[in-house]
């Protein structure tokens, strides 16, 4: 058997801002509002992976990693630069502007405005 993640909810204090956030950041596909009553701001990640934001009253931020191929990690940092977000290489400092991951040749972090953290490592 089998398993896939389908999707998964992330906490937002803004669902649709934080939502427009991350796909532009990460230059993915925003979906049209989802579940009852068009509560979930989605965003496609790939064919089988849906990430599904959720406003919350007091959201609990979560930590998200991705694997993306050397081009795709130059582009999302080139996207963080140009936006003025800032990013780091340590979870414990996701704004010191450095890519030299401790578990991968390059990879960052950064946050969004409820606080989630976002992962991005690549092989080269």
């Amino acid at each position: 058997m089998t398993v896939t993640l389908n999707h998964t909810i992330v906490p937002a204090r803004d669902n649709d801002a934080e939502a427009d956030f991350f796909a532009g950041i990460m230059g993915l596909r925003r979906l049209q509002p989802d579940g009852i009553d068009g509560k979930f701001a989605p965003v496609a990640v790939n064919d089988s992976l849906t990430l599904q934001f959720m406003t919350l009253p007091e959201p609990e931020p979560h930590h998200l990693a991705f694997d993306v191929e050397p081009a795709e990690f130059g582009q999302i940092l080139a996207r963080l630069q140009a936006r003025g977000v800032p990013y780091g290489n340590s979870p414990r400092d996701p704004a010191n502007g450095r890519t030299d991951h401790p578990l991968c040749p390059r990879g960052l972090f950064f946050t969004d405005g409820t606080g989630n953290l976002y992962e991005v490592m690549t092989k080269a």
